[in-house]
């Protein structure tokens, strides 16, 4: 069983969580021009230093992150944490922000709001075709996608491949049904995988997944 830790919590910015950025940090915080954007990011960056803080007995104001691409090198990658080893991943949308950590494995974490996106457009560029002839029956074919979506998102992030590798190619388990990847094709494919679905609340979806064969056990927090 892998235990993972999943904490939400609700945007805000205060002075306190703002003493945690770096300078780096600080750059693209003042980079947002909304501030609901900026309420995202610093409670992004808060949440995943206060929560690694109680998980591994570092100091919060000392965590750093680092982005080194694992596939190229380059420094758009998955954010980690260096010199431990919990892993960890961050997503926020509207007005959730969560956080997983799990030690000694891969995870990602996705949260998207169920909003007025045109789903049949971005099913041809999101869902493999079977997912798509499945979603064209749904009676709640936005509640669907956003299912779809997430765990495809979650699954990549946890690979560190991002948009780089065609979500196109994965194929998940139907929404209602228990998570899985049903079949990856394409050189990003790896295993052994394992998904599930979060309760982000109404009007959202969201998902974790990690690269184990071992069940996974969730606790959901909430700040």
């Amino acid at each position: 069983m892998l235990e993972c830790a999943v904490h939400w919590a609700r945007p805000t910015d205060t002075p306190d969580m703002r003493a945690l950025l770096t300078d780096e940090e600080r750059d693209r915080y003042d980079r947002f021009l909304r501030p609901a954007d900026k309420a995202r990011f610093v409670t992004g960056r808060f949440l995943a230093r206060t929560a690694l803080a109680e998980a591994t007995g570092l100091d919060a104001a000392t965590i750093r992150f680092t982005t080194d691409c694992p596939h190229c090198g380059g420094t758009h990658g998955k954010p980690r944490v260096l010199g431990s080893g919990v892993d960890f991943s961050l997503s926020h949308s509207g007005d959730r922000v969560v956080v997983v950590l799990a030690e000694g494995v891969e995870v990602g974490v996705d949260v998207e709001q169920e909003n007025d996106r045109d789903v049949d457009r971005l099913a041809e560029a999101v869902l493999a075709v079977p997912e798509r002839a499945a979603l064209a029956a749904m009676d709640d074919r936005r509640r669907g996608f956003h299912r779809y979506w997430t765990r495809k998102e979650a699954l990549l992030k946890a690979t560190g491949h991002g948009l780089a590798a065609p979500m196109t190619a994965i194929h998940v388990s139907a929404p209602g049904e228990p998570a899985e990847v049903v079949a990856w094709d394409g050189e990003a494919a790896v295993s052994p995988v394992r998904l599930a679905d979060l309760d982000p609340g109404p009007g959202y979806a969201a998902a974790v997944a990690a690269l184990t064969d071992r069940p996974l056990k969730i606790t959901e927090l909430r700040c």
